[in-house]
């Protein structure tokens, strides 16, 4: 019973990142319509679009090879794992073992791999640019993101979720430096990973600045569907991971019971708020740089990941 009690509560968290992914995209649309004085979209905006998406016909080019029609899948169900390892509202799940840094790292970056694929397999000039420009980004995101994680892994112990979660809930961790660097780095990184403002607008199609867009701009249907999901949960991904890490107070405790698990998914609510009005307000606040300033802001972040593992390396205080 204990056993169809634990994948009970992980078959809820994976149902969460998944219903709760396009709410979170529909959130930021509307605070940052209400900061511009505008009215914007409803919240539930796009679970309808995913809708109207599924219902409509499949384009394809005729040149399109078996990649292009199995990328969308593969990228969802990637990204999908990912959001679903992290822990959200519970700690100590029955596949947290799986919870690692490194193993988010890899499906992400397989994700991206197989994005960039189907941008150039059709092989417009837009889906080149876009792969082109993803790929630059990829290597200088991931390198700071790997820095993040040996700062975390020198304060924790270990690279596990649940284990860097329990460690930053106890008193001997404290506020420190290398934590805050940490921090900013991976507030930049998943900035420029989910394609936000200033390294790219997701709510334009103009073909000299778009990345993510180029290499979608060829999908349609259930395809784009997927894709446009895929996105949505990258993006509540990333903003789980800098509250599982950063801001992991509320999380039921492994072998809780459901008055935990409950409070546990008010605190994860509260945490996606906190984290969607956040980047509403910085997207509404600043201006989209050039893309070959790109490079400057990832490695400004990779340089904040170095630092703070060298202050650790130097004094474990630090």
């Amino acid at each position: 019973m204990g056993v169809i009690l634990d994948l009970a509560v992980q078959g809820l968290q994976m149902m969460l990142v998944l219903l709760a992914a396009p709410l979170l995209t529909g959130f930021v649309r509307k605070v940052k319509a209400r900061l511009l004085r505008r009215r914007g979209p409803p919240l539930l905006q796009p679970y309808r679009d995913l809708i109207r998406l599924l219902r409509k016909e499949v384009v394809l080019a005729g040149h399109a090879s078996w990649l292009f029609r199995v990328a969308p899948y593969l990228i969802v169900a990637a990204t999908w794992v990912a959001a679903a390892l992290v822990p959200t509202f519970a700690r100590g799940l029955v596949f947290s073992w799986s919870a690692d840094l490194i193993a988010i790292i890899a499906l992400l970056g397989s994700a991206r791999f197989f994005l960039a694929l189907a941008g150039m397999d059709i092989g417009t000039s837009f889906g080149g640019i876009g792969s082109s420009r993803e790929a630059m980004i990829a290597t200088l995101a991931e390198p700071a993101l790997i820095m993040i994680v040996f700062t975390l892994a020198l304060v924790a112990g270990s690279t596990q979720l649940s284990t860097v979660a329990g460690m930053m809930l106890s008193p001997e961790v404290g506020l420190r430096v290398s934590l805050g660097l940490a921090l900013v780095a991976l507030i930049a990184v998943a900035i420029a990973e989910n394609a936000r403002i200033p390294v790219d607008n997701p709510a334009t199609h103009l073909e000299l600045t778009m990345v993510h867009e180029a290499m979608v701009l060829e999908y349609s249907g259930r395809h784009l569907a997927v894709i446009e999901l895929a996105a949505s949960l990258k993006l509540l991904l990333y903003i789980s991971l800098i509250a599982c890490v950063f801001a992991p107070w509320g999380m039921a405790p492994s072998g809780a019971g459901p008055a935990a698990y409950a409070v546990g998914i008010a605190a994860y609510a509260g945490k996606l708020t906190v984290g969607g009005f956040a980047l509403a307000v910085f997207e509404t606040a600043v201006a989209k740089m050039r893309v070959f300033r790109v490079p400057n802001f990832l490695g400004a972040a990779l340089m904040l990941g170095l630092l703070g593992t060298l202050l650790l390396f130097v004094s474990r205080s630090l």
